[in-house]
């Protein structure tokens, strides 16, 4: 039988997470803070839900850029992989309209564990004057293309990103989340992940939001944002 080493981190990650789940066992469907950053206005919740061993999450930051510029560095698909935790390849591979598209996402796993890929949709809610704020709704296509050798097709994603203007040069950005990776992956691990990659996430979008290719960009842009 093969021994795995597993790194000191990675065994302190599992005996936090199984002390987060023993404590928050009698609160599920209830909100927990698990990072909150003042200097990056970045605040993370996860909620371990009725029947599900995977939790939620919840994501808040006040980004320092205006609604173009976060719709520009999200609608860039090819280059999600600068800034999405721990992802290797990310690709457009159909759009339907200016306010859908489909793209390919591969996601590094820790340890030995195989990597995942997922396809998904991305469906567009571009702003109004009347709705206030622009939305995405992304969720998996898990039969969209064939799987692909050496890796492990996720088996359900679900986002909903709102992007609220609160001025000029401000804005808020909202996510509510889950993610089941599929395969054989133990819960800490899982949980780990959606514990760590949100708050990260959120770090490595600030940086892209401040580039002046997305800040000055002049280009029409593929997807509506407003309306």
């Amino acid at each position: 039988m093969a021994i795995v080493s597993m790194p000191t981190t990675a065994l302190a990650a599992k005996g936090d997470d199984l002390e987060e789940l023993r404590a928050d066992s009698k609160r599920a469907n209830e909100w927990i803070v698990v990072k909150k950053d003042n200097l990056k206005n970045i605040t993370t919740w996860a909620k371990r839900e009725d029947g599900k061993n995977i939790r939620s999450f919840k994501i808040e930051m006040i980004a320092q850029a205006d609604l173009e510029t976060v719709a520009r560095v999200h609608f860039d698909v090819e280059n999600i992989k600068r800034w999405f935790w721990e992802t290797k390849e990310s690709r457009l591979l159909k759009k339907v309209s200016d306010k859908e598209y489909y793209y390919y996402q591969v996601f590094n796993a820790p340890l030995t564990i195989p990597d995942r890929d997922a396809i998904i949709r991305a469906q567009i809610e571009p702003f109004t004057a009347k709705r206030g704020y622009m939305a995405m709704k992304l969720s998996s296509m898990t039969e969209f293309m064939p799987e692909q050798p050496g890796k492990v097709r996720v088996a359900a994603l679900n986002y909903y990103l709102k992007f609220t203007p609160i001025d000029k040069a401000t804005t808020r950005i909202e996510v509510d989340g889950y993610v089941d990776p599929g395969g054989v992956t133990p819960a800490w691990a899982i949980n780990f992940v959606q514990r760590t990659g949100p708050y990260t996430t959120m770090v490595g979008l600030a940086r892209m939001l401040q580039l002046p290719y997305y800040r000055e960009g002049k280009d029409a842009l593929d997807f509506t944002y407003m309306e």
